[in-house]
């Protein structure tokens, strides 16, 4: 049987739905809600000076802000048009003119007093400009003098010396899979992306459990299935357009159903602001919560599964498709009698949700058809994730919710075209449509024509890391290549990860604008280049989103503050492979886009049609509309597997908290806003529940520190419904409580999840001097300044 394919956008249900109202008042009036409209015109007034160009994007680009794959103003689910404020407010990156001289060259202590926000709204960044050791401005240098600099230093270098980053801001497909063949071709496998830290932990248990590593379902499954669940996420908010689908899906009698240990005021009520209806009524999105610990997760689907291996007992077929377990299902035997070891009290304990409601969850995904599994950060960021993401793979497959309609299980990915940077080869465990398995190795050898490095890469974190490395070490590296990004608010221990970057000795910096991480020294040089957009790549560029639909975003002329200077980031890596390597480097070059895309469709099979996709509105889905249909997996025997795993032990005493990150009104790192319009909450307010608050004697809105071994945090408390003995801060201020080093064994994700203690300010400022040691860091200690 043939692979269905997408259907294709549907209609909107026109009738208004007054059950699924917040409230008859219209735009929510006197509620902490975001201001859309107010908002939208507000960023129509900034982008004034370019509203041509601007008005383009919007009107026929993909969009670079979230992974659901908006092409102009239009997707592949529903009919009409739409917008969204993620993508409004990454509009300007795109619009803005160059940073004015007098700034740009200012003394470096000068710019060192913005921060993230504001050197990104200071505009683009114009030219190529290096700052040499001692030196306190950048200057001007043209681009053969830069790439020349960085060609010759990385001559003299062990390839295992330097290393690649690509963020996920805009950056296309043509993008990752030039970059991933250059790394290769210059020698090394240090090549790592933004999925790291965010969702690789799902590549990799889906990997283990269905065989592919992406979302094998579509959006338009959530519409009509029966239940939608979300695990960790706040889909309302790092995607917008997204909350338009959840309010069809109530429609059409779809029980949403969110996991999380805050129960998220953008889950519960939003307004929908391309939606007249919800804009003006508001959209009730949840239909339940279930606050589960920070790293409660697993426990609490083992007591799903519990309850079902009991049910079971008492009406064989009442809880699992034993049809699609005998026939596209290994291991059941074995997860059952792992499930069934585990105590009740474990379960409630390490999950903190009761044992009657763990069974109403049970018994309603019993009762279900069909079920979308959804989750994004909560679930990935943690040192057990790929074991998380399993246990989602196992209710999934024991009620053989999977490869149809309406079923299926989704990474809810946050930014655009991260779904692509693994599939073009941009990680050092993976190759273009494969893994780094001997066959695969033989095979892109063979398309690429040169011998690629046998040794294993490190993920990111560690290539960090390796930077304060003895200097005789074969793994210490010296130069760090970086397309986009911001180490300094994205990683764990931000202290330490200022010290490692001024250590290399060359870094570059190939980006749009600045950040705080291009402002930090190095011990030769700071190389800054000027990328072009997504909109101004040549013959357009593809990305790919959350649903594998792979869309065409033409190239769109017509800035009215175009930089001169600014090159395709492809092409950047091209020119480097040149200089580098200029007898050999016509293995790496290409002519342009489209010979890329032909490449892409050969190195990934997954991507045949890709080269077909010429002008805008062109899009495919790879793998069809659902992956493993019919329950037929792509593994060796065809089959799912069932991953038993223990509940994990978070080591916390009874007087600690466990602490996780949260986002804000932001994108990535990139805070848009300083207070959260979703809950009025400020950058540095730690949310608590009152619950705890009267246990420790603090007043909403007191000064209270949280603290552990690695660092302090000061804040304020905000009383929120979030389970007792969790807390949140924001992201990335709240970093310097989180360990370095600390990665998820299969994936490599840092733990964004840490125990700490919390006192009041006064008490723990009065007894910190003799009771409290700040922790020494020995890298630093063996400075002489």
């Amino acid at each position: 049987m043939g692979k269905t394919l997408h259907p294709g956008p549907q209609k909107k249900a026109k009738m208004p739905a007054p059950e699924h109202w917040v409230s008859p008042i219209p735009f929510g009036l006197g509620k902490i809600k975001p201001k859309h409209i107010r908002d939208t015109m507000k960023i129509a007034w900034d982008n004034r000076d370019n509203i041509g160009y601007a008005t383009n994007i919007i009107t026929k680009g993909v969009c670079d802000g979230c992974a659901l794959g908006v092409s102009g103003l239009y997707d592949q689910t529903l009919e009409g048009p739409h917008v969204c404020t993620t993508r409004m407010n990454v509009l300007r990156l795109n619009t803005m003119p160059a940073i004015k001289p007098e700034i740009l060259h200012a003394d470096i202590d000068e710019l060192r007093k913005y921060d993230s926000t504001e050197l990104r709204k200071l505009g683009r960044i114009p030219y190529p400009m290096i700052r040499r050791k001692g030196e306190r401005k950048f200057s001007r240098i043209n681009w053969d003098d830069a790439m020349d600099l960085i060609a010759d230093k990385m001559k003299k270098m062990n390839p295992k010396q330097y290393s690649f980053y690509l963020t996920a801001r805009g950056i296309t497909n043509e993008s990752y899979y030039v970059a991933a063949k250059v790394a290769r071709f210059l020698g090394t496998n240090h090549i790592d992306n933004a999925s790291r830290i965010c969702h690789a932990p799902s590549k990799t248990a889906l990997k283990r459990s269905i065989g592919v590593g992406a979302s094998t379902s579509n959006y338009l499954d959530w519409i009509g299935t029966d239940v939608l669940l979300f695990w960790g996420s706040v889909a309302s908010n790092s995607s917008p357009v997204s909350s338009k689908y959840m309010l069809e899906a109530k429609k059409k009698g779809t029980k949403i159903i969110v996991v999380n240990p805050y129960r998220e005021p953008a889950m519960d009520k939003y307004w929908i602001p391309s939606n007249p209806e919800s804009a003006l009524f508001g959209t009730k999105i949840a239909d339940d919560f279930y606050q589960v610990n920070i790293g409660g997760d697993i426990a609490f689907m083992h007591g799903i599964m519990k309850h079902w291996f009991t049910m079971e007992e008492k009406a064989y077929g009442s809880a699992i498709n034993h049809e699609y377990v005998k026939e596209h299902v290994n291991g059941y035997e074995e997860l059952k009698s792992a499930v069934q070891e585990q105590s009740w009290e474990e379960i409630i304990e390490s999950s903190g949700v009761s044992k009657e409601r763990i069974i109403e969850l049970a018994e309603l995904l019993a009762n279900s058809k069909n079920a979308v599994y959804a989750w994004a950060l909560g679930l990935t960021m943690h040192s057990f994730a790929t074991d998380n993401i399993s246990q989602v793979a196992n209710l999934a497959l024991l009620r053989g919710h999977l490869g149809r309609e309406h079923a299926g299980l989704m990474p809810f990915r946050g930014h655009s075209s991260v779904q692509g940077s693994g599939e073009m080869g941009a990680d050092p465990f993976v190759l273009p449509g494969g893994g780094w398995d001997a066959k695969t190795v033989e095979r892109m050898e063979k398309l690429w024509a040169f011998e690629l490095p046998k040794w294993q890469g490190d993920i990111v974190g560690v290539t960090l890391e390796n930077i304060v490395l003895p200097e005789d070490h074969e793994r210490k590296v010296k130069l760090y290549y970086l397309s986009g990004g911001n180490f300094l608010e994205t990683m764990p221990d931000p202290d330490f990860i200022e010290y490692a970057l001024s250590e290399l000795e060359i870094r570059v910096h190939q980006d749009i604008i600045l950040n705080t991480s291009t402002l930090v020294d190095a011990k030769e040089a700071v190389i800054i280049l000027p990328a072009k957009t997504r909109y101004e790549q040549e013959d357009g560029g593809t990305s790919t989103s959350t649903e594998r639909m792979v869309y065409f975003s033409p190239e769109i002329p017509g800035n009215k503050n175009k930089i001169e200077e600014a090159r395709a980031e492809w092409k950047i890596y091209i020119d480097l492979a040149k200089r580098v390597k200029p007898k050999t480097a016509h293995l790496v070059d290409f002519a342009d886009g489209f010979a890329i895309r032909e490449e892409i469709a050969k190195a990934n099979p997954d991507y045949e049609g890709i080269q077909h996709l010429k002008k805008q509105g062109d899009v495919f889905q790879w793998g069809g509309a659902w992956l493993c249909e019919d329950g037929i997996c792509p593994t060796p025997d065809g089959r799912a597997t069932l991953i038993p795993v223990e509940i994990p032990d978070l080591n916390k005493k009874p007087e600690q908290f466990i602490i996780t990150s949260r986002r804000g009104k932001q994108f990535n790192s990139m805070v848009y806003k300083e207070v959260d319009p979703l809950n009025g909450a400020g950058r540095y307010d730690v949310l608590m529940s009152p619950v705890d608050g009267q246990k420790l004697s603090i007043a909403e809105g007191e000064g209270i520190v949280v603290y552990n071994g690695f660092g302090v945090f000061q804040g304020t408390a905000k009383f929120v419904d979030i389970a007792p003995g969790n807390l949140e801060v924001h992201f990335p201020e709240g970093n310097f409580l989180l360990p370095r080093g600390r990665y998820e064994k299969f994936a490599g994700i840092p733990d964004y999840n840490i125990t700490v203690y919390v006192e009041k300010a006064e008490r723990y400022n009065a007894r910190k001097d003799t009771q409290y040691l700040e922790k020494p860091i020995e890298d630093l200690e063996t400075e002489v300044s």
